[in-house]
């Protein structure tokens, strides 16, 4: 692993770390507002800032995505993804020991199992150079459109009441939120490459900055319902787990990260792939969140 990719894994690390921190601090401020309306967006997006914990959150966030961004300039997107799922582990210990909200020996045993699949990815990685940000337009029109896709029916999801979907709306819609920051962040790693090959102008006529935009703004409202629908450690942990998984399988499909070339090798990243999906279905067990103050009507605030 070079030097360049090191640092990137290392800029990974503190984005998840950052991340999950603010999306506490989010989520003690959406639940202290207004419930979020696709028919009022302004108006919810202004009960939600109107929450401090709310505007810190989405600060802390803002410093957590400025990380990821230079993480993928840096590092294969797989890599970098594999790195940020690590985080799932940081949702844990933050939700116990910082926020008071209870983990149960479930979410504990799939945190050992995440820090086993992670040290046996690293074990397995291929040497890689660059940042590996090249990509076939045809591939990232078939991926993104996809993942936009499901996005939207994850949305939908919830209404389904006749089929007992509104009973798990929050983690529907965490589910889609982290569909859609996989969008946002798949675009953004195809910027960070046009940008090196043509310079930063030519970000301005690129399809995928509007897609980056698009996919960002629908994933902050599905993230703030989710936030106010669900529980903290399940919805926050689905969120990670969605984008992760999106984000492996763009670096895979669409920026062809490399794989190990011998059998051991394929196999080892193959468990370690499936151990991370394992232990981020584990982390997400229901768990009762304390101490959350009920919203008051559309308009109020709190702080």
């Amino acid at each position: 692993m070079t030097a360049t990719i090191g640092a990137g894994v290392v800029l990974a690390f503190l984005c998840a770390l950052t991340a999950n921190l603010g999306f506490f601090f989010k989520y003690r401020g959406a639940n202290a507002v207004a419930p979020v309306r696709v028919r009022h967006p302004i108006a919810s997006a202004r009960a939600l800032f109107s929450s401090r914990a709310f505007a810190v959150g989405m600060l802390v966030a803002t410093g957590g995505w400025a990380l990821h961004v230079a993480a993928m300039a840096l590092a294969p997107m797989s890599v970098v993804q594999v790195t940020l799922a690590g985080g799932v582990v940081m949702i844990a210990v933050l939700a116990d020991r910082v926020f008071g909200y209870p983990v149960g020996r479930r979410q504990w045993a799939g945190l050992w199992l995440i820090a086993g699949a992670l040290a046996l990815l690293a074990l397995t990685q291929p040497a890689m150079h660059g940042s590996q940000s090249r990509f076939s337009p045809l591939a990232m029109v078939a991926f993104e459109g996809s993942l936009f896709g499901i996005g939207g029916l994850l949305i939908a999801g919830p209404r389904l009441r006749a089929l007992g979907a509104h009973r798990h709306s929050g983690l529907m819609l965490a589910a889609s939120a982290g569909v859609l920051f996989g969008v946002s962040d798949t675009a953004i790693k195809a910027l960070s490459g046009i940008s090196l090959a043509h310079g930063p102008l030519a970000l301005i006529a690129s399809p995928w900055l509007a897609m980056a935009v698009a996919a960002s703004i629908v994933a902050f409202y599905a993230s703030a319902k989710s936030l106010q629908e669900g529980e903290a450690v399940p919805v926050i942990a689905i969120t990670g787990t969605a984008m992760n998984i999106a984000g492996i399988a763009s670096g895979i499909l669409v920026f062809r990260d490399p794989l190990p070339a011998s059998v051991l090798g394929i196999l080892g990243q193959s468990l370690g792939f499936v151990g991370v999906v394992v232990a981020c279905a584990l982390i997400p067990a229901p768990v009762r969140s304390a101490g959350i103050e009920h919203r008051p009507a559309l308009g109020g605030a709190a702080a």
